[in-house]
């Protein structure tokens, strides 16, 4: 390169050469004229030409064309030189070899603003991480995590979407999640417990075998969680905790009593709480799905967890993991003659103190052919319908999901309902078509690029493929979820009203699902795929998108005036409401969500006394066709003397002001000092539901 460079540099006079050349940061440096011929002909071979003579007299040009407007004797900018190169392209006819140079020009320029914003975003996370994800600690694993993860999420925009997609992204019209992970993995898994105790499994340093122990069985669920936790960026969950945990009793040769069973499920709630994934940074995202097994090995398992929980941790801490999902069912135990309707009752007592577990309903309207087979995830997911093999839960997960900002749409059609769906139509489609490019992308990976996931055979589909085979045989299984959010900010903006403020906005809002869902049924047949509408869980998002609006928009009273977006369908949570109301309403939305979707109901205090009060809301549920839901309230817990309760800047008990403050977001619990500033926000302004006279 350097005889080329001095080469080239012969073959002009020396009046012609600029010495010097300033630097985007004001550097100044030597000018090199064959860094401009090596531009040129690489836009020259992008259009398809091969001659660099031909850069090398355009260079001549462009140095004569500085010279002669001006800047002999000036040091010119780099800026300068470039666009000087532009015009003399087009000046001689090169019309495509300039548009191949702008975008070259361009995608240097993104690559290099992307290197200024990490080093920016770097800065930040050395000082606090990042609260996109409250799972994540302070830790100095978790700085090193989140700068990979920024890092990660600055290449992929810069180099390898596509420009619409990164746009789209980049400018907030859709949110594409877990962008640090593109092309590394994927989402999140339902997975096969008694597989794995009945075979054994590999984590990387030696076969475990079968356990011989329900101790040992427990011990290796949380094993199990935690190392598929480091191939994925998702949750983990077992779909039939209860069942698959009662085969394995069913197997051992010593049956345990119910007190070493307890000993067991206490045992795996206190690794999940403790026991690390990637690299030390968070405790994986675990789910336990239990309740419909009615065989006295997996009764005593559900009520062993129930149980465990209800005590809490060493001092009587509330667990934050697992995400508990208790089915019902009627016939398994939602009427009192049914045989785990005692479980229930447990169910209700740990509910009303512990704000776990939540509540699935398997009698709901679109789960309901399924039998108990529906499982879900604590931050909402469900995965069922399948086109390319059996509907089950276990072995299937979500690959990636992406969502749409439903208020920037309403916002640019100016209020314009017709406009506001031709909008929506546009964005679906190429939130389609994104999600269709990562899977492409994901699908080209390894077996054993994810040990693992596949290499451990978790995946449906993965059973028969070969350490060098690709995932795409297995991942097919998987579903490609478009989500939404700010549906009642939409709504305000485009009738001036939310969904649960009038019957309009509730008919409108349940026509934009309806098209969001019948469009995720049209991708499914156009490419052959599992794609499915979901009710976006947004954590870091739910401020990124406002921000964004309020800087282009402006505040607009009960849209842009807040620090977050309202989740998904749900009803503004500063919206004073009876609990029927809101779930009536909300329930009518969870069909079209057929990749997860969660209602909630807010109180002023831990239930603990009123178990039949937590009964009346769970059936309301159930009679609003809710699919999946939770009920929120205030814990506090002194970290000095263990006392619980609700209370301001001290413990009532010992004047402790170290207080340990849990709340739900996005379907986990939580502390809020690891809430982000839109979540606390929001968090500031939750409204308690409340019950009719007549349900008082």
């Amino acid at each position: 390169m350097a005889k080329a460079a001095a080469s080239q540099n012969d073959r002009f006079p020396e009046k012609a050469i600029f010495k010097e050349i300033r630097k985007r940061d004001g550097r100044v440096v030597e000018f090199e004229p064959v860094k401009i011929t090596d531009a040129i002909f690489k836009a020259v071979q992008a259009v398809g030409g091969s001659n660099r003579e031909i850069a090398e007299n355009l260079t001549w040009q462009v140095i004569r064309y500085l010279r002669e407007t001006g800047y002999a004797g000036i040091v010119p900018a780099v800026e300068e030189i470039q666009d000087a190169v532009e015009k003399v392209l087009i000046e001689n006819g090169h019309a495509r070899t300039a548009k191949a140079y702008i975008l070259y020009r361009y995608r240097r320029t993104r690559i290099r603003e992307a290197k200024s914003e990490l080093m920016d975003v770097v800065k930040e996370i050395l000082v606090e991480t990042n609260r996109e994800n409250a799972n994540i600690s302070n830790s100095p694993a978790a700085k090193m995590l989140q700068i990979a993860m920024a890092a990660s999420k600055k290449y992929y925009l810069s180099n390898l979407l596509p420009e619409d997609f990164a746009a789209a992204h980049t400018e907030g019209y859709l949110h594409i999640h877990d962008l640090d992970y593109y092309s590394k993995t994927v989402n999140c898994l339902q997975i096969d417990l008694a597989k794995l105790q009945r075979e054994g499994f590999n984590t990387g340093y030696g076969y475990i075998r079968p356990p011989k122990r329900i101790a040992s069985a427990a011990a290796q669920a949380a094993i199990i969680l935690q190392s598929n936790q480091n191939d994925m960026f998702g949750g983990q969950s077992y779909p039939h905790f209860d069942r698959h945990m009662g085969e394995t009793i069913r197997s051992l040769k010593e049956q345990p009593g119910e007190d070493e069973i307890y000993q067991a499920m206490e045992g795996l709630v206190y690794n999940l709480n403790s026991m690390h994934s990637r690299a030390g940074a968070q405790v994986p995202f675990s789910s336990l799905n239990l309740g419909t097994d009615t065989t006295p090995e997996g009764r005593a398992v559900t009520k062993a967890v129930l149980e465990a929980f209800y005590r809490g941790l060493g001092r009587g801490e509330s667990p934050i993991f697992p995400n508990l999902v208790f089915r019902i069912q009627e016939g398994a135990n939602f009427s009192p003659s049914d045989p785990n309707y005692d479980l229930y009752r447990l169910a209700l007592k740990v509910a009303a103190r512990r704000m776990n577990p939540t509540f699935s309903f398997m009698d709901s309207s679109f789960n309901r052919k399924y039998g108990d087979e529906v499982a879900y995830m604590g931050c909402r997911s469900r995965v069922i319908g399948n086109r390319h093999g059996p509907e089950v839960s276990a072995g299937r997960g979500n690959i990636a999901f992406t969502t749409i900002n439903l208020p920037r749409l309403a916002f640019e059609s100016r209020g314009g309902k017709e406009l506001f769906f031709v909008e929506l139509d546009r964005m679906l489609r190429l939130a389609a078509r994104q999600l269709l490019h990562r899977y492409g992308v994901v699908s080209r990976l390894r077996i054993r690029d994810l040990p693992f996931l596949m290499g451990e055979q978790l995946y449906l589909g993965s059973e028969e493929l070969a350490p060098d085979d690709l995932i795409g045989e297995a991942i097919k299984h998987g579903t490609l979820g478009i989500g939404f959010i700010g549906l009642a900010e939409t709504l305000q903006l485009l009738i001036g009203k939310h969904h649960g403020e009038d019957d309009e906005a509730r008919q409108l809002g349940l026509q934009i699902a309806d098209q969001m869902f019948r469009r995720c049924q049209q991708f499914c047949d156009e490419y052959d795929l599992n794609f499915v509408m979901l009710a976006t869980p947004a954590e870091g998002l739910a401020g990124r998108f406002i921000k964004m609006d309020r800087e282009r928009f402006g505040v607009i009273p009960g849209v842009t005036d807040k620090e977050y977006y309202t989740n998904s369908f749900h009803l503004p949570v500063n919206y004073a409401t009876p609990i029927s109301d809101k779930l009536e309403i909300e329930g009518a939305f969870h069909r079209f969500c057929n990749a997860g979707h969660i209602s909630y109901v807010e109180l002023e205090a831990p239930p603990l006394h009123n178990i039949d009060a937590v009964d009346r809301i769970v059936r309301i549920m159930a009679a609003a066709d809710v699919g999946y839901g939770g009920i929120n309230f205030p814990i506090d817990e002194c970290c000095s003397c263990s006392f619980s309760g609700v209370f301001n800047e001290s413990c009532p008990q010992c004047g402790s002001t170290a207080i340990r403050r849990i709340r739900r977001i996005t379907g986990y619990l939580s502390t809020d000092d690891r809430f982000n500033e839109a979540k606390r926000d929001e968090l500031k302004e939750r409204r308690p539901h409340f019950a009719p006279p007549e349900q008082q």
